[in-house]
């Protein structure tokens, strides 16, 4: 549709003219429209903010809610890491440290190096108390850990002493004896039955036939094996942690000096050698260079009854071997 003309008359020429806005008239109005549409685009500009954020605001708030949304599930993980680490904390003290014979680690202990040297100035953060807060809690958990992990470290070391000092300690006895029926208790002192007099006997006899095995009863290292005028064919076998066993009168040897051996391992056989007046094993167990009865050491080869009728048909065989 086109423009609407507006039309004067002309008195000189006496018609109706076209007539234009110009001149000092077309710059009012154009001055007006101006100040009009100023005026209302402030006004548009203000509604806007007060009703509506910009788009920077919206991108920072909807950034601002995500960041919200994983804070709190770090604050979920961190406190799940507590709980945990709590776990691991009472095993640590109340389970390993007893079964291994351990003093668990102290709250100095565990607590020793908190609060140290930061890796970024905590002055920038202290304006935000909640992410302060984080930090330290994170801080924390990592410095437990890593004792943690230095207490584990340790007590997988002590898992494998321990475990060797088992396998070394003396703990079955050194011939087959199912039927409780070749132990003599001679330890002590006793009647001497070739040289007639009292004396000390350091160690137990087992009754056997010649030829018998004669078993390892700790994991260990042969240092001696020789004939000997009183022990005849003996064997010295050095468990560590301050064991030491021996096996006198033997028939021969199954192993030479050096040699490293398991628990159960034929070490020699039964005999008649040296100063003994029938075939069979004397056995020594000796602890820090000191004898102790081999008798304390068979309990963990046996069940409670059976470790009691040894001792009870040990007690009836009253001659004496060597």
């Amino acid at each position: 549709m086109a423009a609407r003309i507006k039309y004067r008359y002309n008195p000189d020429t006496c018609k109706y003219e076209p007539w234009y806005l110009q001149g000092k008239a077309l710059r009012n109005r154009i001055l007006i429209f101006l100040g009009i549409s100023f005026m209302v685009g402030c006004a548009t500009y203000f509604w806007y903010r007060h009703n509506y954020s910009s788009f920077e605001e919206q991108y920072l708030t909807e950034e601002n809610n995500s960041l919200q949304v994983e804070w709190s599930i770090l604050e979920q993980r961190i406190k799940n890491t507590q709980v945990q680490l709590l776990s691991f904390v009472e095993k640590d003290d109340k389970n390993y440290r007893v079964i291994l014979d351990a003093q668990p680690l102290s709250t100095t202990e565990r607590e020793a190096g908190v609060g140290g040297s930061e890796k970024f100035n905590l002055r920038e953060i202290k304006d935000f108390p909640k992410v302060l807060r984080g930090y330290q809690q994170i801080e924390k958990l990592k410095h437990q850990l890593t004792v943690e992990l230095q207490s584990f470290s340790e007590l997988k070391r002590l898992t494998e002493y321990r475990i060797n000092m088992w396998a070394s300690r003396p703990a079955i006895q050194p011939i087959n004896n199912k039927q409780l029926n070749r132990l003599h208790l001679t330890y002590g002192t006793r009647f001497h039955p070739i040289f007639n007099v009292y004396q000390d006997h350091k160690g137990l006899d087992f009754a056997a036939e010649r030829g018998t095995p004669v078993y390892a009863t700790g994991d260990g290292k042969i240092t001696m094996t020789y004939f000997s005028g009183s022990y005849g064919n003996v064997i010295y076998l050095n468990h560590g942690h301050d064991f030491e066993t021996r096996y006198a009168h033997l028939s021969g040897f199954n192993v030479v000096p050096g040699q490293r051996v398991k628990r159960g391992q034929v070490i020699g056989f039964v005999g008649n050698t040296g100063n003994s007046v029938s075939s069979h094993l004397h056995y020594e167990v000796l602890y820090k260079d000191q004898h102790v009865n081999p008798i304390n050491f068979f309990q963990q080869d046996l069940s409670n009854k059976e470790y009691e009728k040894l001792i009870e048909v040990g007690r009836k065989q009253q001659n004496t071997l060597d």
